[in-house]
């Protein structure tokens, strides 16, 4: 369950699993021994659903063995790769069938178009990882552990696609209100400055200078917001109430 202010590990996994469509596989070889390579996928509730040929080692491997497991790093401008949010997904691959099977080969062609031209090949498989276990990583001093049932029972964050354009707005247009949210809401009354680095469902992540240096903290919407619609509206709100408090 998430807290009102800030998105919970299991919905930061799914997140980050959304942002894009590339990981790195692990399987297991017939060997023993772990093997990594290049995958791409489509998402599933939540699921990674991998096209894989027989021909390659990773769908030779699943065949044999289906433990496997999928690291993914969300695309980011930051040159610092300690920085990145990245997770992993560990569990059992399976080969859905049915109605599953339908659902999951429309998931995958969403995510990676290309595979039209080998989905459909008979080297092709479709494979669904049934999530047990995640490790979340947020960035510096934000990590977690998340069952594989948190997991398929969080959402990703609606204003995730559209963050990167929100935060440049509010650091080019509201750099005043910004301070004045450090100030007034968020306990820093001394803050000479702030910036806007993060934003999701439930609030803002600013860094917040002062007199004695540098600090982090966020502030919270009223509610948390169901759409990048809903945006507008929420960081007004918050500007109007660090207004009243200045």
């Amino acid at each position: 369950m998430a807290s009102r202010d800030r998105p919970s590990p299991a919905e930061g996994a799914r997140t980050i699993a959304a942002s894009t469509n590339s990981g790195t596989l692990a399987t297991i070889s017939s060997a023993g021994n772990p093997w990594a390579s290049f995958i791409t996928y489509g998402l599933l509730d939540g699921a990674p659903v991998l096209c894989v040929s027989s021909l390659a080692e990773h769908g030779r491997n699943l065949s044999a063995d289906q433990r496997a497991s999928i690291s993914i790093v969300s695309p980011t401008s930051d040159p610092d790769p300690q920085a990145w949010a990245r997770v992993t997904l560990a569990g059992v691959a399976e080969r859905p069938v049915g109605a599953e099977l339908a659902a999951a080969r429309d998931a995958h062609l969403a995510a990676v178009p290309g595979a039209t031209s080998y989905i459909d090949f008979a080297d092709f498989a479709l494979w669904l990882l049934r999530v047990g276990r995640v490790r979340w990583y947020g960035g510096y001093g934000q990590m977690d552990v998340v069952t594989g049932a948190d997991y398929a029972a969080a959402q990703a964050d609606p204003l995730a696609p559209h963050a990167a354009r929100a935060i440049a707005h509010l650091n080019a247009d509201q750099a005043e209100s910004l301070r004045d949210m450090a100030r007034n809401l968020a306990g820093f009354p001394d803050a000479t400055a702030a910036t806007c680095t993060g934003a999701d469902r439930y609030g803002l992540a600013l860094t917040v200078s002062t007199p004695h240096g540098t600090a982090h903290t966020r502030v919270g919407y009223a509610a948390p917001i169901d759409s990048h619609d809903d945006f507008r509206s929420a960081t007004i709100e918050l500007v109007q109430r660090a207004r009243i408090g200045a």
